[in-house]
């Protein structure tokens, strides 16, 4: 790799795009101009559009340092969102760390089927469980400025990171706790319940994508089970977290895993249970209400 080695030799935008687009092409990326498309968009800080725009602009040699140094991640498959320290949800932009799951454009729908559910300008209270980044919670938050949002997650970092998206986005209605579902009785009572739980079986980590299985946090990926412990507690315990009426909403896996998860709540204790699905026309998310 030769950018940055030699300070006299001047590097245009429209140099790096040609130069990086061959090399992640010759590394087996599928879209090779994307990629070097969005690490010179961070390092420059401007949109695609303006990334064109500037096309004759030289780099300077720090930039090139900088880009050189991330390239060389991005080729280890190392998720651009970790190397650039940044990911966008519903029109918010987070900071993210190898700490907390990338948050997903899949898991918008989440935040959309809420807000096509509930009375939007009602003051009620909502339960991020196993929040990560804070993403789910802050969008809420953010759209519901009269709600009283709290995540939780069992990981001190994920907290962390959360905290952090929250005064960053001036987000005031939300707030975060420390707290392992499994090993903590919450008493209060919410009215909604939302959670993008680890639903992938762990007999199918291997088979994912390396950006995922060697990056991202495994715990929050699966459950080390069949993905679907998450979903057999709300069962057990959402009547006793959710106000009555009140509703939960899941995100859920692939295959037969919506269903199966769906099964779990077919008792007399929920109401309008329903499977809804993401813009793929695949099922996405689990609805329940508490009878």
């Amino acid at each position: 790799m030769e950018i940055a080695r030699n300070s006299n030799n001047i590097w245009r935008v429209i140099d790096l795009i040609k130069w990086g687009e061959q090399y992640f092409q010759e590394n087996g990326f599928t879209v090779p101009r994307k990629e070097i498309e969005l690490l010179l968009q961070d390092i420059l800080g401007c949109s695609r559009v303006d990334l064109y725009l500037r096309f004759e602009e030289p780099i300077p040699n720090t930039q090139l340092v900088k880009l050189r140094n991330w390239v060389q991640r991005r080729k280890k498959r190392e998720p651009i969102q970790y190397i650039t320290g940044k990911a966008g949800f519903y029109n918010l932009m987070l900071t993210v760390t190898p700490d907390v799951l990338i948050p997903r454009p899949e898991s918008e729908r989440l935040i959309e089927v809420i807000l096509e559910t509930i009375d939007k300008k009602a003051d009620i209270s909502i339960l991020d469980v196993g929040t990560g980044s804070g993403c789910i919670a802050l969008a809420l938050g953010y759209e519901l400025p009269n709600t009283k949002v709290t995540g939780i997650d069992k990981s001190a970092k994920a907290i962390e990171i959360a905290q952090i998206n929250a005064v960053d986005l001036k987000i005031e209605n939300v707030s975060f706790s420390q707290i392992d579902l499994f090993a903590f009785n919450i008493e209060y009572k919410y009215d909604i319940l939302v959670s993008n739980p680890p639903y992938i079986p762990q007999q199918d980590i291997e088979s994912l994508m390396p950006d995922v299985k060697n990056f991202e946090p495994i715990s929050a990926l699966t459950d080390s089970n069949d993905g679907l412990n998450f979903y057999r507690k709300f069962s057990e315990i959402s009547s006793n977290l959710i106000n009555k009426d009140g509703w939960l909403f899941l995100e859920v896996g692939l295959g037969e895993h919506p269903k199966t998860a769906m099964k779990l709540f077919s008792n007399n204790k929920f109401k309008n249970v329903e499977l809804i699905k993401d813009y793929n026309n695949a099922d996405r998310v689990l609805k329940a209400q508490i009878a």
